[in-house]
């Protein structure tokens, strides 16, 4: 039977909570780094997992995160965005999809991603169930990432599908 082979892209960005909130953890690819700001969102605002998503369910043809797991939502209220990508993969794999690989790319100032890239890429790769890379890029003080506002990710996923 011929496989059908799809990618998808998938983006996320989220800003900087006011260095006043220090209960807010940064959580990137479901690591946490520790004695850094965190970033606002309603889940647990990791950019790297919502981008993974998005890549994944644009490649399926499947919608956005957001329309599947709303902000509006409580249930969704701080969530684990491992959890998320998890569940996106099923819903992936329910509709005939594979995944074959997901690449990400974060841009931020701060965090230093390169000396936690091994474990997140491990987490990220046991919540996708298929290898999952992360390259970690300064935006080298050009607009508000280079200003530290904020951490945006760009992914690509590659999915199969049998035919």
């Amino acid at each position: 039977m011929p496989m059908q082979v799809r990618v998808g892209q998938g983006f996320d960005i989220h800003r900087f909570v006011d260095a006043s909130v220090a209960d807010r953890k940064l959580i990137l690819g479901g690591v946490h780094f520790s004695g850094e700001r965190g970033l606002v969102g309603h889940s647990d605002a990791d950019v790297i997992a919502h981008a993974a998503a998005e890549a994944v369910l644009g490649a399926c043809g499947l919608g956005d995160l957001g329309e599947h797991f709303p902000d509006t939502d409580t249930e969704f209220k701080d969530v684990d965005s491992l959890k998320l990508l998890e569940d996106v993969v099923k819903m992936a794999r329910d509709h005939g999809f594979e995944i074959g690989n997901i690449d990400c790319s974060v841009v931020c100032e701060l965090p230093t991603i390169a000396p936690r890239r091994d474990e997140m890429q491990k987490r990220l790769s046991a919540a996708a169930s298929a290898p999952v890379t992360v390259k970690g890029r300064r935006a080298e003080g050009l607009g508000a990432l280079g200003r530290g506002e904020g951490i945006a990710c760009w992914a690509v996923a590659v999915v199969m599908q049998s035919t």
